[in-house]
Parts: C-alpha cells; structure tokens; sequence
C-alpha cells in the first residue's frame, strides 16, 4: 500500500470533491419535504395496522369491553 503525505492526501479529496454533483436548494428542499411526508404515512398505516391487530386480539381474547 502507497503512503501519502498529508498535503497530497488532502489534494486528492479536493479533487474527489469538485467532480461530485451537488443538488440545488430546491432539490434539497423538496427531497426533504417528500421524505416528512411519506414518514407520515407510513406512520398513519402503521398505527391503522396496530389499532387493527390490538381489537383483533382483544376479541379473540375475549379481554376489554
């Protein structure tokens, strides 16, 4: 494996850095919005889904009222 020196290794990451292509403000804000709102609905169902299996236990468990 080939040592490199500070300098040289910082050299390499600046030039890995300029050839990535970043997203504009607006990709990054509407990326972020769409992540909050599909969290949301998957929350939703998946508290559906826990209201569901809990009635389901409770009446073939004959527990609650």
């Amino acid at each position: 494996m080939a040592k490199t020196n500070p300098a040289q290794f910082i050299r390499q990451v600046r030039q890995e850095v300029a050839k990535v292509t970043w997203p504009t403000r607006k990709e990054t804000t509407v990326t972020t919005v769409m992540v909050f709102v599909m969290v949301a609905l998957a929350s939703m169902f998946l508290m559906g889904v826990d209201w569901i299996f809990a009635e389901l236990i409770q009446v073939i468990l004959g527990v609650g009222s």
